[in-house]
């Protein structure tokens, strides 16, 4: 019988969440399952949580909530052969829909009879884990407004680009890929370890997590115009194929900025210095999959 534990973050999602608890409890085979379920209580609750576990020796530990819980249990498992599992409730939930899992907590809870364990790489940006993706520019100042508003979901997210992007104004960067220096001025720099943002927003769809490269996007300057292709190249996988958006694929990128500012990993949004760290940790951690998704 394998020992896991389902770390439920309460805010995640906003009320989606009520029913995860009574679901877990009821539907997860506890003929193949030992289980314990913890609730966060603060910031960063997650990884200390994770972290006790896997010193425990624990087979996995299910991040209950978005790309933040996400984030903290697996720093909070790096280093440990513990599993990192999901059951997604949150708003994006971008690491989660790029390994299959599903987006309802109830089929997400019945398939672990059904899934296996697969190793993943991580990314690191100024030493600080992350899973999906980081990045500068328009997508870190929408996810510095989203932090900010009263509610989460879709139309919240919605809310934060149309406010932001009537005053949004390009930088520019240096970027030094695997150590060779190009300048941009750029609208977006993203570093994929996973293909999407989120909500099925693929910013880099050739990304995977198994093959120790980063995805690098860049958009730089667009005209309304191109706006209507490029949301629907973003949401059928084909933006790489776009004339705006240039990529590159690389083991370490080092980004280099006037002035210091907003950066975000997976999702939340941090101030950082003008130069920014960025690198692929190769074969980081275990993660569980669904058997029907065996390539991530």
């Amino acid at each position: 019988m394998k020992k896991v534990v389902f770390i439920y973050n309460p805010i995640s999602g906003g009320h989606r969440l009520i029913p995860v608890v009574p679901l877990i409890e009821r539907h997860v085979n506890r003929k193949e399952f030992d289980f314990t379920i913890e609730t966060t209580t603060h910031a960063g609750h997650a990884k200390e949580l994770a972290a006790r576990y896997a010193q425990l020796g624990y087979d996995a530990v299910f991040a209950v909530g978005g790309d933040g819980t996400v984030n903290e249990v697996g720093c909070g498992l790096l280093g440990s052969e513990t599993a990192l599992g999901i059951i997604p409730c949150g708003s994006g939930n971008g690491l989660a829909r790029h390994l299959g899992i599903s987006m309802d907590p109830f089929k997400a809870i019945k398939w672990l009879d059904n899934s296996h364990i697969d190793r993943m790489d991580c990314g690191m940006i100024c030493d600080h884990p992350f899973f999906c993706t980081c990045g500068v520019g328009f997508d870190a100042a929408i996810s510095m407004s989203f932090s900010k508003a009263g509610s989460r979901g879709i139309i919240t997210y919605l809310e934060s680009i149309v406010r932001e992007i009537s005053t949004y104004k390009n930088e520019t960067y240096r970027l030094f890929i695997d150590g060779k220096e190009q300048e941009f001025s750029a609208f977006i720099v993203t570093c994929a370890n996973a293909g999407q943002w989120g909500n099925n927003a693929y910013i880099a769809p050739k990304a995977s997590l198994q093959d120790g490269l980063l995805d690098i996007a860049i958009i730089p300057s667009f005209t309304a115009i191109d706006i209507p292709l490029m949301a629907l190249q973003l949401f059928n996988k084909q933006l790489d194929k776009n004339k705006n958006v240039m990529t590159f694929q690389c083991h370490d990128l080092k980004i280099v900025r006037e002035k210091p500012g907003v950066a975000h990993f997976d999702g939340d949004p941090t101030m950082m210095e003008s130069e920014i760290d960025i690198r692929i940790v190769p074969d980081a951690l275990n993660v569980i999959v669904p058997n029907k998704h065996r390539t991530i």
